[in-house]
């Protein structure tokens, strides 16, 4: 019986991980690297091109990150079945992957053997997911932001001042402290840039 081979994208902005990763897995015999692109913006264009059964991603890339990258190619290319490959094994990245519609994370530092098998298993239609990574997201919980919260945290991003993030927002300046002083109690945090890191990483935004 002939082994169906798999056809693979890989994503990865760091030329020697994308290197090693095609070496890696064209040792495999049902696999066969198709393509490699070191930027999120042009991961649509290769797998129209090059019809991959799974594209493997990165999620911090230029361009546009894995994880945006991966809902546009989900809803584009449902065909093509999408796994995050990532050094960040983050509670925050996995529920963002998972709602983009990304059906497989796998952190970097997992067994070779591994990253073949749930790449197997996501072309068999099973979601795979890092146990460790599972429960912890799992135990982080969900966001105890309110939505006003939520984009006042978020305009954080941009290092503005607060009368920044005011003008941004149509909101006053005191409003805005008074949201941060919110949001910076909840988190248990000295600061809104501390806070906003613990709820990128626990998926809060």
């Amino acid at each position: 019986m002939t082994t169906q081979t798999i056809r693979l994208l890989l994503v990865d902005d760091q030329d020697l991980i994308r290197e090693a990763l095609s070496a890696l897995l064209d040792i495999e015999d049902d696999f066969e690297v198709v393509a490699a692109v070191d930027r999120g913006d042009k991961v649509l264009d290769a797998a129209r091109a090059y019809r991959p059964d799974v594209a493997l991603l990165d999620v911090e890339m230029p361009g546009l990150d894995g994880i945006a990258a991966a809902a546009q190619l989900t809803a584009q290319l449902p065909a093509c079945r999408v796994v995050i490959l990532t050094t960040f094994g983050r509670p925050g990245y996995l529920r963002r992957a998972m709602a983009s519609g990304a059906v497989g994370f796998v952190v970097k530092d997992a067994p070779p053997e591994a990253l073949a098998d749930a790449i197997r298993r996501v072309v068999r239609g099973e979601r795979v997911v890092d146990p460790e990574l599972a429960a912890a997201t799992l135990t982080a919980g969900d966001s105890p932001f309110t939505a006003r919260e939520r984009d006042v945290l978020d305009a954080v991003r941009g290092g503005g001042s607060v009368a920044d993030i005011a003008a941004a927002l149509f909101l006053s300046e005191g409003t805005v402290r008074n949201y941060l002083s919110a949001v910076i109690a909840k988190t248990g945090t000295r600061n809104r840039m501390e806070a906003l890191r613990m709820a990128d990483e626990r998926g809060w935004l």
